[in-house]
Protein backbone atom coordinates (compact mmCIF):
# COMPACT_ATOMS: atom_id res chain seq x y z
CA UNK A 1 0.00 0.00 0.00
CA UNK A 2 1.85 3.41 -1.16
CA UNK A 3 -0.78 5.84 -0.37
CA UNK A 4 0.43 8.50 2.54
CA UNK A 5 -0.29 7.63 6.30
CA UNK A 6 -3.36 9.57 7.55
CA UNK A 7 -2.82 11.62 10.36
CA UNK A 8 -4.37 12.16 13.60
CA UNK A 9 -4.82 15.22 15.58
CA UNK A 10 -7.32 15.40 18.99
CA UNK A 11 -10.07 18.14 18.61
CA UNK A 12 -12.26 18.21 21.97
CA UNK A 13 -10.75 15.17 23.16
CA UNK A 14 -11.64 13.67 20.17
CA UNK A 15 -9.60 11.57 17.98
CA UNK A 16 -9.62 12.43 14.08
CA UNK A 17 -8.40 10.92 11.59
CA UNK A 18 -7.98 12.50 8.11
CA UNK A 19 -7.20 11.10 4.68
CA UNK A 20 -5.83 13.10 1.55
CA UNK A 21 -6.21 11.87 -2.12
CA UNK A 22 -6.04 13.28 -5.45
CA UNK A 23 -8.11 11.65 -8.05
CA UNK A 24 -8.26 11.50 -11.44
CA UNK A 25 -11.97 12.27 -11.93
CA UNK A 26 -14.31 15.06 -11.53
CA UNK A 27 -16.04 16.05 -8.21
CA UNK A 28 -19.16 15.46 -9.92
CA UNK A 29 -18.01 11.80 -10.00
CA UNK A 30 -16.55 11.30 -6.96
CA UNK A 31 -19.68 12.59 -5.34
CA UNK A 32 -21.87 10.30 -6.75
CA UNK A 33 -19.76 7.26 -5.33
CA UNK A 34 -19.48 8.87 -1.65
CA UNK A 35 -23.33 9.29 -1.67
CA UNK A 36 -25.29 6.74 -3.71
CA UNK A 37 -25.64 3.74 -1.84
CA UNK A 38 -25.78 1.57 -4.84
CA UNK A 39 -22.35 3.30 -5.45
CA UNK A 40 -21.15 3.07 -1.62
CA UNK A 41 -21.59 -0.64 -1.82
CA UNK A 42 -18.73 -1.39 -4.21
CA UNK A 43 -15.63 0.31 -1.33
CA UNK A 44 -17.78 1.50 1.71
CA UNK A 45 -17.39 -0.93 5.02
CA UNK A 46 -21.01 -1.66 4.94
CA UNK A 47 -24.71 -1.57 3.17
CA UNK A 48 -25.85 2.20 3.57
CA UNK A 49 -29.31 3.00 3.55
CA UNK A 50 -30.23 6.85 3.52
CA UNK A 51 -31.82 10.13 1.68
CA UNK A 52 -29.64 12.49 0.78
CA UNK A 53 -30.67 15.46 2.91
CA UNK A 54 -29.62 16.80 5.93
CA UNK A 55 -31.13 15.43 9.65
CA UNK A 56 -32.25 11.89 7.21
CA UNK A 57 -31.71 8.45 9.63
CA UNK A 58 -28.61 6.36 8.32
CA UNK A 59 -28.73 2.57 8.48
CA UNK A 60 -25.72 0.27 8.04
CA UNK A 61 -26.14 -3.09 7.25
CA UNK A 62 -23.43 -5.74 7.73
CA UNK A 63 -23.25 -8.92 6.64
CA UNK A 64 -21.82 -10.43 9.21
CA UNK A 65 -25.00 -11.30 11.90
CA UNK A 66 -22.44 -11.12 14.90
CA UNK A 67 -22.18 -7.05 14.17
CA UNK A 68 -25.68 -6.38 13.40
CA UNK A 69 -27.14 -3.45 12.12
CA UNK A 70 -26.09 -0.14 13.15
CA UNK A 71 -27.46 3.54 12.52
CA UNK A 72 -26.62 7.38 12.38
CA UNK A 73 -27.87 10.65 10.62
CA UNK A 74 -26.81 12.98 7.83
CA UNK A 75 -25.35 15.37 8.65
CA UNK A 76 -24.53 17.98 5.96
CA UNK A 77 -25.46 17.97 1.91
CA UNK A 78 -23.79 20.23 -0.50
CA UNK A 79 -22.88 18.58 -3.54
CA UNK A 80 -20.34 18.40 -5.00
CA UNK A 81 -18.97 20.06 -2.35
CA UNK A 82 -19.62 18.38 1.29
CA UNK A 83 -21.11 15.48 2.61
CA UNK A 84 -21.11 14.61 6.20
CA UNK A 85 -22.84 11.82 8.85
CA UNK A 86 -23.07 10.09 11.42
CA UNK A 87 -21.94 6.89 12.30
CA UNK A 88 -23.01 5.64 15.59
CA UNK A 89 -21.16 7.99 17.65
CA UNK A 90 -18.56 8.86 15.31
CA UNK A 91 -18.28 11.65 12.37
CA UNK A 92 -17.68 11.00 8.64
CA UNK A 93 -16.65 13.87 6.63
CA UNK A 94 -16.34 13.63 2.70
CA UNK A 95 -14.89 17.00 1.04
CA UNK A 96 -14.52 17.65 -2.64
CA UNK A 97 -12.49 20.44 -4.30
CA UNK A 98 -11.88 20.58 -8.29
CA UNK A 99 -8.16 19.92 -8.73
CA UNK A 100 -7.14 20.70 -12.71
CA UNK A 101 -9.35 17.82 -14.69
CA UNK A 102 -10.00 16.04 -10.90
CA UNK A 103 -10.05 16.61 -7.44
CA UNK A 104 -9.11 16.24 -4.09
CA UNK A 105 -10.68 13.94 -1.45
CA UNK A 106 -10.38 15.19 1.72
CA UNK A 107 -11.96 12.65 3.93
CA UNK A 108 -11.88 12.54 8.13
CA UNK A 109 -13.05 10.56 10.69
CA UNK A 110 -13.69 11.96 14.03
CA UNK A 111 -13.99 8.73 16.65
CA UNK A 112 -16.50 9.07 19.51
CA UNK A 113 -14.51 8.06 22.14
CA UNK A 114 -16.76 5.05 23.56
CA UNK A 115 -15.23 1.87 24.64
CA UNK A 116 -15.38 -0.34 21.19
CA UNK A 117 -14.92 1.01 17.81
CA UNK A 118 -15.04 4.61 19.21
CA UNK A 119 -11.84 4.30 21.17
CA UNK A 120 -8.42 6.16 20.38
CA UNK A 121 -7.09 2.63 20.99
CA UNK A 122 -8.57 1.72 17.34
CA UNK A 123 -7.50 4.77 15.61
CA UNK A 124 -4.61 2.30 13.82
CA UNK A 125 -7.31 -0.29 13.14
CA UNK A 126 -9.81 1.96 11.31
CA UNK A 127 -6.88 4.15 9.61
CA UNK A 128 -5.38 1.03 7.76
CA UNK A 129 -8.97 -0.33 6.99
CA UNK A 130 -9.59 3.36 5.85
CA UNK A 131 -6.99 2.97 3.44
CA UNK A 132 -7.78 -0.23 1.90
CA UNK A 133 -11.20 0.98 1.29
CA UNK A 134 -10.15 4.18 -0.37
CA UNK A 135 -7.71 1.58 -2.36
CA UNK A 136 -11.26 -0.13 -3.37
CA UNK A 137 -12.72 3.19 -4.16
CA UNK A 138 -10.03 4.63 -6.14
CA UNK A 139 -10.40 1.42 -8.23
CA UNK A 140 -13.96 1.60 -8.55
CA UNK A 141 -13.57 4.88 -9.97
CA UNK A 142 -11.38 3.91 -12.52
CA UNK A 143 -14.06 1.28 -13.51
CA UNK A 144 -11.67 -1.86 -12.28
CA UNK A 145 -12.30 -4.16 -10.34
CA UNK A 146 -13.52 -3.44 -6.68
CA UNK A 147 -12.49 -6.87 -5.35
CA UNK A 148 -10.18 -6.53 -2.24
CA UNK A 149 -8.00 -9.14 -3.16
CA UNK A 150 -7.28 -7.29 -6.60
CA UNK A 151 -6.08 -4.05 -5.19
CA UNK A 152 -2.93 -2.93 -3.17
CA UNK A 153 -5.31 -3.33 -0.17
CA UNK A 154 -5.89 -7.15 -0.71
CA UNK A 155 -4.81 -9.01 1.60
CA UNK A 156 -4.84 -9.19 5.55
CA UNK A 157 -1.01 -9.76 6.07
CA UNK A 158 -1.14 -6.54 3.81
CA UNK A 159 -3.58 -4.88 5.92
CA UNK A 160 -1.83 -5.84 9.13
CA UNK A 161 1.15 -4.27 7.64
CA UNK A 162 -0.08 -1.00 7.29
CA UNK A 163 -2.36 -1.22 11.15
CA UNK A 164 1.49 -1.89 12.31
CA UNK A 165 2.28 1.19 10.63
CA UNK A 166 -0.34 3.35 12.26
CA UNK A 167 0.33 1.72 15.48
CA UNK A 168 4.07 3.05 15.54
CA UNK A 169 2.84 6.17 13.92
CA UNK A 170 0.76 7.00 16.52
CA UNK A 171 2.69 5.62 19.52
CA UNK A 172 -0.12 3.25 20.27
CA UNK A 173 1.90 0.32 21.26
CA UNK A 174 4.13 1.83 24.07
CA UNK A 175 3.58 1.08 27.62
CA UNK A 176 3.12 3.27 30.75
CA UNK A 177 4.41 3.79 34.01
CA UNK A 178 1.81 4.21 37.31
CA UNK A 179 3.14 5.08 40.29
CA UNK A 180 2.00 3.44 43.68
CA UNK A 181 2.60 3.28 47.27
CA UNK A 182 4.39 0.08 46.74
CA UNK A 183 6.17 0.55 43.72
CA UNK A 184 4.82 0.76 40.43
CA UNK A 185 2.56 -0.94 37.67
CA UNK A 186 3.96 -1.15 34.07
CA UNK A 187 0.51 -1.03 31.85
CA UNK A 188 0.17 -1.99 28.28
CA UNK A 189 -3.49 -1.66 26.10
CA UNK A 190 -3.48 -3.04 22.64
CA UNK A 191 -6.94 -3.91 20.46
CA UNK A 192 -6.84 -6.27 18.37
CA UNK A 193 -9.66 -7.49 15.25
CA UNK A 194 -9.35 -11.01 17.19
CA UNK A 195 -12.16 -12.21 19.42
CA UNK A 196 -11.16 -12.49 23.23
CA UNK A 197 -11.61 -16.32 22.72
CA UNK A 198 -8.94 -15.77 19.53
CA UNK A 199 -6.72 -14.13 22.25
CA UNK A 200 -7.07 -16.94 24.89
CA UNK A 201 -6.44 -19.43 22.63
CA UNK A 202 -3.52 -17.51 20.98
CA UNK A 203 -2.01 -16.88 24.52
CA UNK A 204 -2.49 -20.47 26.04
CA UNK A 205 -1.63 -22.33 22.58
CA UNK A 206 0.77 -24.61 24.46
CA UNK A 207 -2.20 -25.96 26.67
CA UNK A 208 -4.64 -25.49 28.81
CA UNK A 209 -2.39 -23.65 32.32
CA UNK A 210 -3.27 -23.91 35.87
CA UNK A 211 -2.80 -22.75 39.21
CA UNK A 212 0.31 -23.66 40.07
CA UNK A 213 1.56 -24.74 36.77
CA UNK A 214 4.39 -22.69 34.98
CA UNK A 215 3.29 -19.68 33.13
CA UNK A 216 2.74 -20.13 29.28
CA UNK A 217 6.04 -18.77 27.00
CA UNK A 218 3.68 -17.16 25.42
CA UNK A 219 2.52 -14.62 27.63
CA UNK A 220 6.29 -14.05 28.97
CA UNK A 221 9.14 -12.10 27.66
CA UNK A 222 12.81 -13.52 27.69
CA UNK A 223 13.44 -10.84 29.78
CA UNK A 224 11.07 -12.22 32.71
CA UNK A 225 11.93 -15.21 35.00
CA UNK A 226 8.13 -16.39 35.49
CA UNK A 227 6.85 -18.62 38.06
CA UNK A 228 3.85 -20.54 38.35
CA UNK A 229 0.59 -19.04 37.98
CA UNK A 230 -1.47 -17.64 40.97
CA UNK A 231 -5.15 -17.36 39.70
CA UNK A 232 -6.77 -18.19 36.59
CA UNK A 233 -10.20 -16.94 34.98
CA UNK A 234 -10.22 -19.28 31.48
CA UNK A 235 -10.63 -17.18 28.50
CA UNK A 236 -10.30 -13.58 30.39
CA UNK A 237 -7.63 -13.57 33.45
CA UNK A 238 -3.90 -15.00 33.44
CA UNK A 239 -1.54 -14.01 36.44
CA UNK A 240 1.61 -15.43 37.63
CA UNK A 241 4.63 -14.55 39.64
CA UNK A 242 7.74 -13.20 38.24
CA UNK A 243 10.86 -13.44 40.04
CA UNK A 244 14.55 -11.75 40.84
CA UNK A 245 17.51 -13.89 41.41
CA UNK A 246 15.01 -16.63 42.39
CA UNK A 247 12.41 -14.65 44.44
CA UNK A 248 8.96 -13.77 43.29
CA UNK A 249 8.69 -9.99 43.93
CA UNK A 250 5.50 -9.15 41.84
CA UNK A 251 2.83 -10.35 39.46
CA UNK A 252 2.30 -10.25 35.34
CA UNK A 253 -1.31 -10.19 34.68
CA UNK A 254 -3.12 -10.48 31.25
CA UNK A 255 -6.68 -9.70 31.27
CA UNK A 256 -8.92 -9.80 27.99
CA UNK A 257 -12.41 -8.58 27.09
CA UNK A 258 -14.07 -6.92 24.38
CA UNK A 259 -16.06 -8.41 21.40
CA UNK A 260 -15.73 -9.67 17.40
CA UNK A 261 -13.23 -7.37 15.75
CA UNK A 262 -12.58 -5.45 18.78
CA UNK A 263 -10.77 -7.68 20.94
CA UNK A 264 -8.81 -5.97 24.27
CA UNK A 265 -5.41 -7.02 26.47
CA UNK A 266 -4.60 -5.52 28.92
CA UNK A 267 -1.00 -5.99 30.19
CA UNK A 268 -0.13 -5.40 33.76
CA UNK A 269 3.33 -6.25 35.93
CA UNK A 270 3.83 -5.03 39.29
CA UNK A 271 7.55 -3.83 39.90
CA UNK A 272 8.57 -2.76 43.76
CA UNK A 273 10.37 0.14 44.56
CA UNK A 274 13.88 -1.57 45.41
CA UNK A 275 13.69 -2.27 41.41
CA UNK A 276 12.95 0.82 39.52
CA UNK A 277 15.62 0.79 37.71
CA UNK A 278 14.33 -2.10 35.21
CA UNK A 279 11.20 -0.50 34.44
CA UNK A 280 12.52 0.93 30.80
CA UNK A 281 14.08 -2.71 30.35
CA UNK A 282 11.47 -4.28 31.72
CA UNK A 283 8.86 -2.18 28.96
CA UNK A 284 11.10 -2.48 26.57
CA UNK A 285 10.90 -6.16 26.66
CA UNK A 286 6.85 -6.51 26.78
CA UNK A 287 6.73 -4.19 23.64
CA UNK A 288 8.36 -6.42 21.63
CA UNK A 289 6.98 -9.45 23.15
CA UNK A 290 3.05 -8.11 22.77
CA UNK A 291 3.80 -6.74 18.92
CA UNK A 292 5.27 -10.22 18.11
CA UNK A 293 1.84 -12.22 20.39
CA UNK A 294 -0.34 -9.81 18.15
CA UNK A 295 1.67 -10.80 14.67
CA UNK A 296 1.57 -14.24 16.04
CA UNK A 297 -2.34 -14.09 15.74
CA UNK A 298 -2.04 -13.03 12.35
CA UNK A 299 0.29 -15.83 11.28
CA UNK A 300 3.56 -13.89 11.21
CA UNK A 301 6.08 -16.06 12.64
CA UNK A 302 8.93 -13.19 14.22
CA UNK A 303 11.95 -14.00 15.70
CA UNK A 304 13.43 -12.36 18.92
CA UNK A 305 13.95 -8.45 17.86
CA UNK A 306 17.20 -7.48 20.35
CA UNK A 307 18.13 -4.62 18.12
CA UNK A 308 14.58 -3.28 18.55
CA UNK A 309 14.02 -4.23 22.16
CA UNK A 310 16.95 -2.22 22.61
CA UNK A 311 15.58 0.99 20.87
CA UNK A 312 12.83 1.10 22.89
CA UNK A 313 14.67 0.48 26.12
CA UNK A 314 16.62 3.62 24.90
CA UNK A 315 13.09 5.46 24.19
CA UNK A 316 11.92 4.52 27.72
CA UNK A 317 14.90 5.56 29.26
CA UNK A 318 14.83 8.85 27.92
CA UNK A 319 11.25 9.14 29.05
CA UNK A 320 11.76 8.07 32.60
CA UNK A 321 14.61 10.04 33.02
CA UNK A 322 12.69 13.38 31.78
Amino acid sequence: MTAPLATRQFEEGRAVLRFERRLAHPPEKVWRAVTEPDELAHWFPGRVEMELRPGAPVHFVEDDPDIGESSGEVVEVDPPKVFAFRWGGDLLRFELAPDGSGCRLSFSHALSGGDTWGDERFAAQHAAGWDACLELLLAWLAGESADPESTDAGSMADWFVRNEEYIEEFGLAEGEVVEDADGSVLRFERVVIQTPDEVWAALTSAGAPAVGSPAPATATPPAIDAGVVTALEPGRTLVYEWRHDGTPVGEVRWTISGRKYAGRIVLTQTVPAELADQQASLLASWQAQMERFIAGMHDLERPWPDDRVELHRKHYADQLAG
